[in-house]
């Protein structure tokens, strides 16, 4: 299994998950830079000396854009094991990420999302923001999705060629990715994942 770690200006929760990942056993982890500038290359240093590959971008280009330079340096690698993307803030826990990539070989072929259930104290906005794009996906598709703006994502390598075809540089592709796989012919699979908010979830 892969990891892709979009990261735009990271700080020290980055280097802390990419340790526990390790941990786990997982060594394969692409981190793409997206143009985060010389501010923040100690970071991107000392993930590339534990061992990550690190892709950069030299100016900030949006989330679509760094998942596609990530899964464009995957399909040129070769990789034919499951790729897992996470956020590079904290808020996916490696048992979730693991868990994640454990459904991936499970059901080949699926897009695998981690889902927050949403319940307990929640912010404001994200409650707000994924109960509107629930109701957009569902007009649009017909498919319920519980969250449809989750980051962590599992994908089967035959998808790559699809995934980098894709529509939209930033937020916008993995609404787009959605919206396109059922006529691609990917179901989902939603994963219950805990929900972690860090600062009120003010990115």
């Amino acid at each position: 299994m892969t990891i892709l770690i979009p990261s735009y200006e990271p700080d020290e929760k980055l280097l802390l998950l990419i340790e526990r990942l390790q941990a786990a056993g997982n060594r394969s982890i692409v981190l793409v830079d997206d143009g985060s500038g010389e501010r923040y290359s100690g970071i991107f240093n000392q993930a590339r000396r534990a061992g990550c590959t690190v892709l950069t971008h030299r100016s900030n280009q949006g989330k679509g854009s760094a998942l596609k330079t990530g899964f464009r340096h995957i399909r040129a690698s070769g990789d034919t094991s499951g790729i897992v993307c996470a956020d590079s803030d904290g808020q996916h826990l490696p048992k979730d990420i693991a868990a994640v990539g454990e459904a991936l070989r499970r059901n080949p072929g699926h897009i695998v999302l981690g889902s927050r259930h949403f319940v307990g104290k929640v912010p404001f906005r994200s409650r707000l923001g994924n109960a509107a794009t629930r109701l957009v996906y569902r007009f649009a598709t017909g498919v319920s999705v519980r969250d449809t703006q989750t980051g962590l994502r599992g994908y089967s390598p035959d998808m790559l060629d699809w995934l980098c075809s894709l529509s939209g540089e930033r937020f916008e592709y993995e609404m787009i990715m959605l919206l396109e796989a059922k006529q691609a012919g990917y179901p989902l699979i939603e994963l219950p994942i805990e929900t972690v908010y860090l600062n009120g979830n003010e990115s």
